[in-house]
């Protein structure tokens, strides 16, 4: 509670931005106008009541005084502690501030009416709660700074009032906080006031000690780390001294490494990025080690190197033609390649929309025939770096793209690697195997080469690894292949196709000659003045010993034969020099294995019993001769029907049915007893019959082979033929001639039937070939019939 008692005239002592509390004792400087001028009224007023000198403490807050001041004393005059004249004040009590009046000297007086406060005895417990909890909080605040005579000082105050004041002194109260506690007159509200700025001073300096000790500790973690860094490189400075080894030149500088390398200014500025985080990032981080390999990997790649085309087309072409026979389709691609180039580049067209001139070759053939030696060889001839990116057998679309550069042990694509390797932002890159590209849950590779086979798209080709643009459109790529169908059809029409179909003995012959028996000669260790290959023994190999559309088995066949050479002389056996003749095969190696039917005796041959044609089919491994074999089931024991054996596929089994419904529905008009055909069973079967067969190219051999056994007339031994029937009989075009006609000149056969809308397709077959068979272009069955079937008057034995 608070009263007021009777006015007191004073001279006020204004405090500017200051705030003194009852119960307070302050030091003034005298030398301030103001001060001196309220002291020296104050002890002339004292002299004549003879008292203590009392002045008005009245806070100046912006250059308007409070309300209420406090009636202070001057306890003493003298000197401060720097020297200046000082007075000693001590602050008595509240004072309610009146109008102003007149007084001796030069301070302003004013008539002021003392506060009295009083607080009921005993406290009551509300009260008694607070100033336990203000004592224990103030005891709190001061051991924390070490004050510990001052607690027991505030331990001993009992006063309400005094113990409220005495948080004036508290440093960490603003001038408002202290101007609220001078200004409220009830001793308890201002004793709660002073709690609560006593409480929430306190938990801001909890928040502030823990976010210090935070920041300490993180200090204290760095500057351990640098010192043990420092002690670390002085380490290996002596180890290095000590070795006699060089230091580094910037090794690990990556910053001056970005910018002296030659990027281009996108990379440029990925690389600073990733730069800027390596430099904030901390050693013992893991991204610290990732951004390292992912700055060496782009620092690594030939971003601006580039190899110069070797723009003499005439001497390209010779390279080729030196190192791979025959192959006139891609040879003829890579010069008109070679040549665009050269007039582009005279014409300073070399990069048109961002993209330069490269190629995309699918090379599709059989294996052997030199599809991945072509890619060196185009290489060489160009002038370019070449690299080969083996894909058999990948199912990651990581492979081809990259890894994102979060997984542990993330890598960048085979394309970029490739391009890494070669060293050069131009080389000849081969795709090997890109029909053995399998496709799983991990992604689908195949799709992935999509945008890096596209020529529209690669030249802005972003790996995941990398995630800036690598411009492939300067790449040649050359993509090989066995099986056509195995490539997805998007793939395949983003690549310009060229078939490999196999060589002629012709061309294999020159091609043992000229690099086959070299090789082999050097790897027996023979010189080749001590063992000559005649080239009957070349075409013998060629034609009886291998059997392919490829060189690979004459190759072997060729190193056999020149280790038993070399194995004969060191047994003393042969005496070299030594000419290999067609003679010396069959001592030297065996027999062969491939003698073509018309070389066989007439009562071995295959088609010496009626119901067995030739047919020519398309595999994997390039051309083949097929035969089709036909029975007919004893009526008391053989079910009427149809059976199919060989592994047939859906469409193979379909044209069996409908040769066999053409003969039932035209048996009269051809001459046949279709009469068996309602009663009896009709087996037809393709040998070898653990190879899946499939296609509709069999259609006129069954055809045939039905024919031939339901008349008793023998097929042909020197016919072979292919081609789809149809109901009525129409001979339908189809695929692979080049490859079946080669196959069919290797089997001995001489004369070809096909169907009329493939004779377009004989411009492909070497003239060397044609030479040799006698081609028939037929558009219907009975044509066929004519010309494979033998005479009726030939005897022939019963039919099977």
């Amino acid at each position: 509670m608070a009263s007021m008692s009777a006015p007191l005239t004073l001279p006020v002592l204004p405090l500017d931005d200051e705030v003194v509390l009852p119960g307070m004792v302050v030091p003034l400087d005298l030398s301030d106008t103001d001060v001196r001028a309220a002291v020296e009224a104050a002890q002339a007023a004292a002299r004549a009541e003879r008292g203590k000198p009392r002045v008005l403490l009245v806070p100046r807050i912006d250059g308007a005084y409070a309300g209420t001041g406090v009636l202070g004393t001057v306890e003493q005059v003298g000197r401060l502690a720097d020297g200046d004249p000082g007075a000693l004040i001590r602050g008595r009590g509240r004072v309610k501030i009146g109008a102003g009046t007149t007084g001796p000297g030069a301070a302003l007086w004013v008539e002021g009416t003392r506060i009295e406060e009083s607080v009921p005895e005993p406290l009551p417990g509300h009260v008694a709660e607070l100033v336990t909890e203000y004592k224990a909080l103030a005891s709190s605040w001061l051991r924390k700074r070490g004050a510990w005579q001052v607690v027991d000082r505030v331990q001993a105050i009992d006063d309400v009032s005094a113990l409220a004041d005495n948080s004036g002194y508290s440093p960490f109260l603003t001038t408002e906080q202290k101007l609220r506690l001078l200004e409220t007159d009830d001793p308890v509200a201002r004793l709660k006031l002073a709690t609560q700025q006593l409480r929430d001073h306190l938990a801001e300096q909890d928040v502030a000690e823990t976010i210090a000790k935070d920041v300490q500790e993180g200090v204290d973690k760095q500057q351990r780390e640098f010192l043990l860094r420092r002690q670390l490189e002085a380490v290996r400075k002596e180890l290095r001294e000590l070795n006699g080894e060089q230091e580094g030149e910037e090794s690990d500088d990556y910053r001056a490494r970005v910018e002296a390398a030659d990027l281009p200014e996108k990379v440029r500025e990925a690389a600073l990025k990733e730069v800027d985080k390596l430099e904030r990032s901390s050693d013992q981080s893991p991204e610290g080690s990732w951004i390292r390999t992912w700055l060496d990997t782009v620092l690594e790649l030939p971003w601006n190197e580039r190899t110069e085309d070797a723009y003499d087309i005439q001497g390209a072409k010779g390279v080729l033609d030196a190192e791979h026979a025959g192959l006139e389709d891609v040879k003829e691609r890579i010069t008109e390649y070679l040549a665009v180039r050269k007039r582009r580049s005279d014409r300073g067209l070399g990069v048109v929309g961002g993209r330069r001139g490269g190629a995309v070759l699918a090379l599709v053939g059989p294996p052997g025939v030199g599809k991945t030696s072509l890619g060196e060889s185009v290489a060489h001839a160009m002038g370019r770096k070449f690299v080969r990116v083996a894909l058999g057998g990948v199912r990651d679309e990581a492979e081809i793209r990259g890894h994102r550069r979060t997984y542990v042990g993330a890598l960048p694509g085979r394309i970029v690697r490739a391009i890494k390797e070669a060293g050069s932002m131009n080389p000849v890159v081969l795709l090997d195997e890109i029909d053995k590209v399998g496709s799983d849950f991990r992604g689908d590779p195949a799709a992935a080469l999509l945008e890096v086979l596209d020529p529209a798209q690669n030249h802005t080709f972003r790996d995941h690894y990398l995630e800036v643009e690598l411009d492939l459109s300067d790449v040649v790529f050359l993509a090989t292949a066995n099986v056509l169908e195995a490539i997805p059809e998007a793939l395949l029409d983003r690549m310009e196709l060229v078939r490999l179909d196999g060589y002629t003995e012709d061309e294999k012959v020159v091609i043992a000659r000229d690099h086959l028996v070299p090789r082999q000669l050097e790897r027996a260790g023979l010189d080749a003045d001590e063992v000559t290959l005649d080239e009957s023994a070349l075409r013998k190999l060629a034609g009886e010993y291998t059997r392919e559309a490829g060189v690979r088995n004459l190759e072997r066949s060729v190193a056999r034969l020149l280790r038993k050479v070399a194995a004969q002389h060191e047994l003393g056996e042969r005496e070299l020099p030594f000419t290999v003749t067609d003679a010396d095969l069959r001592a030297l190696i065996g027999r062969p294995h491939h003698v073509p039917e018309s070389a066989q005796d007439p009562a071995e041959r295959r088609t010496a019993v009626p119901g067995v044609a030739t047919g020519l089919a398309v595999t994997g491994a390039g051309g083949d001769v097929l035969y089709v074999e036909a029975s007919l089931a004893d009526p008391e024991t053989g079910a009427a029907g149809l059976t199919l054996t060989g592994q047939l596929g859906d469409v193979m089994k379909e044209s069996a049915q409908i040769a066999l419904s053409f003969l039932r529905s035209h048996g009269a008009e051809l001459e046949l007893p279709v009469a068996d055909l309602k009663d009896r069973g009709v087996h037809i079967h393709f040998p070898a019959g653990a190879v899946p067969k499939d296609g509709p190219s069999a259609g006129v051999t069954m055809t045939t082979a039905l024919a031939s056994l339901l008349s008793g007339r023998l097929v042909r031994t020197d016919v072979a033929m292919t081609g789809e029937v149809s109901l009525t009989g129409r001979v339908l075009p189809i695929g692979g001639v080049k490859q079946k006609l080669l196959a069919a000149h290797r089997a001995g056969v001489t004369t070809v039937i096909i169907p009329k809308r493939n004779e377009p397709d004989l411009d492909d077959v070497p003239a060397e070939v044609l030479d040799k068979l006698e081609v028939h272009a037929v558009t219907d069955v009975r044509q066929v019939l004519e010309l494979a079937l033998a005479p009726a008057e030939v005897a022939v034995p019963a039919a099977a």
